[in-house]
């Protein structure tokens, strides 16, 4: 009697004990949805199951297709909530469809982010080496002594210090990379530095760029996109469900379903926070919303606002010209994609952006 006494006591401890463990364990509400790496199918959810306003949604989408919108996309979840798309595809040579491809301008340095991420994860880089470690001396016109303050995490925040009172912010010559102030010491938009990101993963790792994405990215989640040369830059295209795909894809912290993450945890909570103090509203390549302050592209001084006083606190925004946007609301779940034309053409659209989150602001009541 004594020894089944003894056995029940202990069964009710463990009982206890296991009760007491899940219950500090932190609970998983919302699991997201991945859609098959390999096929069209991709689940998806009415928007009045999740209490969203239809009325202020068709007032949304008024407003996009009157923007010249292209493609708008709504993840929640993971799953689609939202997918519409107007006019015609690029240089009107038909209409514009899932399957359409379009460029992410801008929008693609968060690409780069990843890529930059994922080689320093295999090894390859490490965001404090000088660029001029793969680069060679002289990929600027700076003395050596200031060339090598410049480093890819200088490159990966646009705080390289380099002179952006030149004739052609994108050129990547020697001659148009000038000194400004030292590596560090000021934030502009100059898009060159940024380029110049594609030959250090190229140097470092020794495979070229495209290769390198898919086999990063694209591989993993689905995506069939590419980078394309113009002129200087080197611009990514894509349809925007592939956009998509690369939103869920930093929604889980570059993660895919249970595979092997792209970067380490380390790499992402630096890369999706305030990476420098000059403008704590851009983080490695990706703007971040409810900060003290903000420099817009294209001026040197900052404002004491939010990228945008409509959307989340805590929205990721990958965003370039013309309105390409592809972004992260992580407390939500969501995942928000938009591709087109815009009425001006602003380096990074944010009168634009805005209005668009202020519609979106009724839809969802966040």
């Amino acid at each position: 009697m004594k020894k089944q006494y003894i056995l029940l006591l202990g069964l009710v401890l463990v009982l206890i004990f296991s009760c007491e463990e899940k219950d500090m364990l932190p609970e998983v509400e919302n699991e997201l949805y991945f859609p098959p790496s390999h096929t069209d199918e991709w689940q998806s959810t009415a928007p009045n199951t999740l209490g969203w306003s239809q009325e202020a949604l068709e007032n949304l989408y008024t407003y996009l297709e009157e923007n010249q919108t292209r493609a708008f996309i709504i993840l929640k979840d993971g799953k689609i909530v939202v997918e519409k798309y107007w006019g015609n595809n690029f240089l009107n040579t038909g209409v514009f469809e899932a399957s359409s491809m379009w460029y992410w301008a801008s929008a693609g340095k968060t690409l780069t982010a990843t890529l930059i991420g994922a080689a320093e994860k295999e090894g390859f880089l490490s965001i404090r080496d000088r660029t001029s470690d793969y680069l060679g001396t002289g990929w600027t016109s700076l003395s050596p002594e200031k060339e090598d303050l410049i480093t890819i995490k200088h490159q990966l925040t646009v705080s390289t210090g380099l002179n952006y009172q030149v004739s052609d912010l994108d050129c990547t010559a020697p001659s148009c990379l000038e000194y400004g102030k030292d590596a560090g010491t000021q934030w502009y938009y100059h898009n060159a530095a940024y380029t110049l990101l594609e030959k250090v993963v190229n140097k470092a790792s020794g495979i070229d760029y495209n290769t390198f994405t898919d086999q990063k990215i694209e591989a993993i989640t689905g995506m069939d996109g590419r980078w394309v040369p113009l002129g200087y830059n080197n611009v990514y295209w894509s349809t925007a469900r592939d956009m998509a795909r690369f939103g869920l894809l930093t929604l889980n912290k570059g993660i895919w379903e249970a595979n092997q993450a792209v970067y380490t945890e380390g790499y992402y909570e630096q890369m999706v926070n305030s990476a420098q103090e000059l403008n704590p509203s851009y983080g490695y390549l990706w703007w971040l919303n409810g900060k003290s302050k903000i420099i817009f592209p294209g001026l040197p001084t900052s404002f004491n606002r939010d990228l945008s006083v409509y959307a989340p606190d805590d929205l990721i925004a990958g965003m370039g010209k013309n309105g390409q946007f592809v972004e992260i609301v992580p407390e939500q779940n969501l995942v928000v994609v938009r591709m087109g034309e815009a009425p001006n053409d602003a380096l990074v659209p944010i009168s634009f952006h805005d209005e668009m989150w202020e519609k979106l602001h009724l839809v969802i009541s966040f």
